[in-house]
């Protein structure tokens, strides 16, 4: 199986409610998001996808919706702050953990990229912490 990975990298500010230490409040990362995917053959070209694509597509989610954005989970009392000062935002069901955010990314990939298949993403939250997401077996 032949997989390529691109690489996109965003600005984006979070907080982990429940987190027992630092992580609770308020600060931001330089996230990175790698995307591997697969094709059952290689296209006239001889790749998987042109990389392009997959930042024409994912890349442009990411821009649109959490680059230079606060990604904050349902019910954390800083959203109508964000509101009231025409802040960006975007709400997660979930704690925006690194584990969730990857699995988010994975499953929008997923819904853009539909002509190849999205394998794993990978999230760093920092240059020596990551987390990642691969389809269910």
């Amino acid at each position: 199986m032949t997989t390529i990975t691109k690489r996109l990298e965003i600005d984006a500010g979070h907080r982990l409610l429940k987190h027992e230490g630092k992580c609770r409040h308020v600060h931001g990362h330089r996230y990175a998001f790698e995307i591997t995917c697969t094709a059952p053959a290689l296209d006239s070209v001889g790749r998987v996808i042109d990389f392009s694509q997959i930042k024409e597509k994912v890349g442009g989610w990411l821009d649109k919706f959490w680059d230079h954005a606060f990604i904050a989970q349902v019910g954390d009392p800083i959203i109508p702050f964000l509101n009231e000062n025409g802040m960006r935002h975007d709400i997660t069901e979930h704690p925006p953990t690194a584990e969730n955010l990857a699995q988010l990314v994975f499953e929008k990939a997923r819904q853009l990229l539909t002509e190849i298949k999205v394998v794993h993403v990978t999230c760093y939250e920092t240059p020596t912490s990551r987390a990642g997401y691969s389809e269910k077996p």
